[in-house]
């Protein structure tokens, strides 16, 4: 069998290679009037080196071929995101630019604001109790004596203003809207009689000395009527509706609302406490004052203590963010105002007391709960400010992704005063510019690998 020279000839340069130098071997197959790349077609990597550094590069029609052809046949590689990294047109790379294309930034959530002036706000961070707002709790007193006939409302329901929330049998009710009824007829005739003997006296069919009588006597029962209706009033009752209920008892005369006197709610609320049951009496020394106390918990009051050091930086006015004192609920916050700073110092804690209005309508913020309150104690105008997102640390300096035609500029900045989101920018950035303000730590983390592998 014959055995192909180029098989041959692989072999015996292969053995050759151990032994002989570079130089001695591409000699030998010179003078044989062999070219390397002719010869061998194929040949293995280490005997290409071998001829690369004798000065020898295979021929155009060997295994250069063999490779243009292997790198025409290569699957293309997908491009990864970060591969855009910026050149210049020479090749050059710039470490401050990243290229990224519109659906790339797109794609890794990269978030983009223009750049303005803003307000940096310092405030004092100081422990608060929630409690109820002493402008919105009312109780719902008996105001007469009686026994409890009716209770409306159960705990936690919700009241409107002036509804009636129990109702009371009470004598003393009885007796006074009795007064009021009787006086309101003998107003009634009377008026009559004095309109008769009016009449009377004027046809000359009644003596003068007749029609003073009935005169006096239509004056007293009017004073009576008046004296009786205040007396009503005085107990929260409407002489309109007594009269108006009186008719309707006349009509119904196995019920009687004489001794019947309902409880309104003074303000709109919820029942948050109940003091009596049915039956109970009410009204006299020793019995129960109270039969409900309503609340209005839609504001809230938070109490709060400022050492005295502290104390000259808050106003009445001032923004307060609330947030609650136990652990897993900082996420939830409300803001409110300083409604009033006392003048006053405890002479035990050397602090004041300082109220915040909170407004709750959820009924989430319960009196009792203990919260920390962030008091805004100054307002600082910057002619740029920048969330703190968007600044990244490298080689020790702040810097910011400015946002390009191509993709994103690496720009350092001088940082100046801070709140808890955002800082002042001295130098380095004007208002108008584009800037990253999400997810910069894949800019940083993208300039990091572009910058490693130009290194290499």
């Amino acid at each position: 069998m014959r055995i192909p020279l180029s098989v041959t000839l692989v072999a015996t340069l292969a053995a050759a290679h151990a032994a002989t130098p570079a130089a001695t071997l591409a000699a030998a197959l010179l003078a044989a009037g062999i070219a390397p790349g002719a010869a061998v077609p194929a040949l293995p990597d280490h005997l290409r080196r071998t001829f690369a550094a004798a000065g020898l590069a295979p021929s155009p029609a060997g295994g250069g071929h063999d490779q243009d052809r292997d790198h025409a046949h290569a699957p293309d590689r997908p491009e990864a995101p970060h591969a855009d990294h910026a050149h210049g047109g020479d090749g050059a790379h710039d470490p401050g630019t990243i290229r990224m294309r519109r659906d790339q930034v797109t794609g890794q959530g990269i978030v983009t604001r223009t750049v303005a002036g803003g307000t940096l706000a310092r405030h004092l961070l100081v422990p608060g109790t929630i409690t109820p707002d002493t402008d919105r709790i009312a109780r719902v007193p008996s105001r007469v004596v009686g026994t409890v006939a009716e209770m409306r409302k159960r705990l936690g329901d919700a009241v409107q203003k002036d509804e009636i929330v129990a109702v009371l049998d009470s004598r003393e009710v009885a007796d006074a809207k009795s007064e009021y009824l009787t006086a309101q007829v003998q107003a009634e005739l009377q008026t009559i009689n004095f309109e008769r003997q009016q009449k009377l006296l004027a046809s000359r069919s009644a003596s003068e000395a007749a029609f003073e009588n009935a005169r006096a006597a239509y004056l007293e029962n009017r004073l009576r009527v008046d004296l009786a209706r205040q007396k009503l009033s005085a107990l929260g009752l409407d002489a309109a509706e007594v009269a108006a209920a009186q008719k309707r008892d006349e009509a119904t005369p196995t019920q009687s609302s004489l001794r019947r006197y309902p409880l309104r709610a003074p303000l709109a609320g919820r029942i948050v406490e109940r003091r009596v049951d049915v039956g109970t009496a009410v009204g006299k020394e020793g019995d129960p004052a109270d039969l409900y106390t309503v609340a209005d918990l839609s504001t809230v009051w938070i109490e709060l203590s400022v050492p005295t050091l502290d104390l000259a930086q808050v106003r009445e006015g001032a923004r307060v963010t609330v947030t609650p004192g136990r652990a897993g609920e900082a996420d939830r916050r409300a803001e409110g105002r300083v409604i009033f700073v006392s003048p006053f110092l405890n002479p035990d804690t050397r602090s004041a007391r300082v109220v915040v209005a909170l407004p709750n309508p959820d009924f989430a913020w319960r009196p009792g709960t203990f919260v920390t309150a962030e008091v805004d104690i100054a307002q600082d105008a910057v002619p740029v400010r920048i969330p703190k997102a968007a600044v990244q640390t490298i080689a020790g300096r702040s810097v910011v992704f400015v946002r390009t035609a191509d993709g994103f500029e690496k720009r350092a900045v001088d940082l100046g005063r801070s709140d808890d989101e955002a800082y002042e920018v001295t130098a380095g950035l004007e208002p108008g510019a584009e800037i990253a303000v999400g997810n910069t730590f894949l800019l940083k983390a993208e300039l990091g690998k572009a910058d490693a592998g130009h290194d290499h």
